[in-house]
């Protein structure tokens, strides 16, 4: 049975399983999506030895970056970003090639292209992993202006927290958490940016989509702005993944 996977830690939270094995189901496939919560991006040749019909991967956090070191190729993209969420694993008697791609951007630029307004030239983008190498490279290509915000952040490449004025969120209408806050069980965390002030004109995307609204999206709803869950992506990145698992 051809088999597809997911590889993070840990894995609670994802979707991703459902998502396929309803899809599977739907198109009467003979195929098989199965979780690896690896606590160490080492044990990743295990999975791939001991899972013969193991054709694909997707990644998840904290595996986005570290992943690289194990694959033979990237594509153009994952070696712009840095960031690689999709493994296509080709087997040729005992050749193993892992071939690296990143269809985060796909997805991010898909869900939120229809809902950008004249306005939204800039963006303030929450986290720095993974994931927002994704978030940053979609928006250069979309050719929105973007500025890092981070817990910790590394001289000359983003922002503290507490260093956001009312001016930055004046001119910054667009928001992204890319970080893993709000995420399910930890539903009770976010980011903390001064939620007192967005307006209407500001639209919140949240990388998160378990559970469907966060307090992140939460905070900005009862501001007035509009707000996306990171679910569409999700759907996006994974039928994308699947495309480039099933090509020739």
């Amino acid at each position: 049975m051809r088999t597809w996977g997911l590889i993070g830690y840990p894995l609670g939270h994802s979707f991703s399983r459902k998502f396929f094995t309803d899809k599977f189901a739907r198109e009467n496939l003979d195929e098989q999506y199965l979780n690896f919560e690896l606590e160490h991006i080492s044990l990743l040749p295990s999975v791939i030895g001991e899972h013969p019909d193991l054709a694909g991967l997707n990644v998840t956090i904290p595996y986005k970056e570290q992943v690289i070191a194990f694959c033979d190729r990237l594509d153009p993209v994952a070696t712009e970003t840095g960031a690689v969420n999709t493994i296509r694993i080709s087997r040729q008697n005992k050749l193993l090639l892992l071939e690296g791609y990143n269809t985060d951007v796909h997805g991010f630029s898909e869900s939120l292209s229809p809902l950008l307004k004249p306005g939204m030239k800039s963006a303030l983008i929450l986290g720095t992993g993974g994931a927002a190498k994704a978030v940053k490279y979609a928006l250069d290509k979309l050719g929105i202006n973007w500025l890092q915000i981070s817990r910790n952040p590394s001289p000359g490449k983003a922002i503290r927290y507490e260093q956001i004025t009312p001016s930055l969120m004046k001119d910054y209408l667009l928001i992204i958490n890319t970080t893993p806050l709000g995420t399910f069980p930890d539903t009770g965390s976010f980011p903390d940016i001064p939620y007192e002030w967005l307006t209407p004109y500001h639209l919140l995307y949240d990388l998160v989509y378990n559970p469907p609204e966060t307090l992140f999206l939460q905070k900005g709803r009862e501001r007035g702005a509009m707000t996306k869950n990171g679910l569409e992506m999700l759907e996006l990145q994974a039928l994308k993944s699947y495309e480039i698992w099933n090509e020739k």
